[in-house]
């Protein structure tokens, strides 16, 4: 069965990935597809551009296709932010992918489905596809509703897309009101954000979309909804990512085994709170960031320790020269 719901895929320099993510997609069927590329900034990113868009051109399926290919380097923010607004110009709803998130083939129905149930409440904002909570089960629904929206495989209409502000004016009255402090459960988690948006602000690093989108989002109250089983897998960890270019815990995760034949909703439309903990802990590394505020200027210390402890000549040999001064 074809997928009704409208597919933005974001496209730029790596063909392999944008393979197997069209694979994925071409399965699905989507009856309608925007591709949209960012331009090359090389002589190599340009060839490798034109592999990538020559993949996007395979589409032996009833698809109606809009293309949105930029001559020019626009970045990661620009990029993606203009291509979304440019697709909600013309449908009111969409799935978005890049070409390194990896889709589950439940991801499809599963965004359709949940568009069109909350199209008309203006308190969700986004439909995420990833999953960090570690096998464990939120809520008694098959999804649960989140402070966190995810930029890795999700889906929005263009009502809430109309909030997304990439120029943070209201950042210095947000910060000021001190309402940014209702957000967030503990002390770590919201100096965390602060200080990535006072960043962002200040200097406009690092070139994300994501930390401007889930700053609208939070600004108009608005809520994500997470699916109970992973759905997203990112393959994109490596030297070549625009991002994500060390491979770990978050890279090529295992998608859910199974399949998902109805999906059971929450019993009240209220963020999961201990979901919105495990995913700062596990996904924004905030047990780590939790320790160095613990142990402050002791933190490198302990680290040295746990090191010793795990390998002493190890730990002996790489230290040598500090330990003979």
């Amino acid at each position: 069965m074809p997928c009704y719901t409208p597919v933005i895929f974001f496209i730029f320099r790596r063909p392999d990935l944008t393979a197997k993510v069209f694979e994925a997609i071409r399965k699905a069927q989507p009856t309608k597809l925007f591709v949209i590329a960012d331009g090359p900034r090389n002589e190599k990113e340009a060839v490798l551009c034109q592999q990538v868009r020559e993949v996007t051109e395979q589409v032996d399926w009833g698809c109606e296709v809009f293309r949105n290919y930029s001559g020019t380097h626009l970045g990661c923010r620009k990029r993606i932010s203009t291509g979304i607004t440019w697709a909600f110009e013309k449908v009111k709803d969409a799935i978005i992918l890049e070409d390194d998130c990896f889709p589950h083939s439940d991801f499809f129905p599963y965004c359709s489905e949940l568009l069109e149930r909350y199209r008309n409440d203006t308190r969700i904002f986004s439909i995420c596809g990833s999953n960090f909570q570690e096998g464990i089960k939120r809520g008694e629904g098959d999804y649960y509703f989140s402070r966190h929206a995810d930029p890795w495989g999700w889906a929005t209409w263009s009502r809430a897309w109309e909030f997304y502000d990439d120029t943070m004016s209201n950042w210095p009255l947000f910060q000021e009101s001190e309402k940014i402090n209702n957000i967030f459960e503990t002390t770590p988690e919201q100096d965390y954000w602060i200080n990535i948006f006072e960043t962002l602000y200040s200097s406009n690093f690092p070139d994300s979309w994501f930390y401007r989108w889930q700053l609208s989002i939070w600004m108009n109250s608005g809520l994500s909804i997470w699916p109970n089983v992973r759905l997203i897998s990112n393959l994109g960890f490596g030297e070549d990512g625009t991002n994500c270019k060390i491979p770990g815990k978050l890279s090529n995760m295992e998608l859910h085994a199974g399949r998902i034949s109805k999906l059971n909703p929450p019993a009240f439309i209220m963020p999961e709170k201990q979901a919105d903990n495990h995913l700062f802990l596990f996904r924004h590394n905030g047990a780590l960031l939790i320790e160095k505020r613990k142990y402050g200027k002791f933190y490198d210390w302990l680290l040295r320790y746990r090191r010793f402890r795990s390998s002493p000549l190890r730990f002996i040999a790489s230290n040598l020269g500090k330990i003979l001064k």
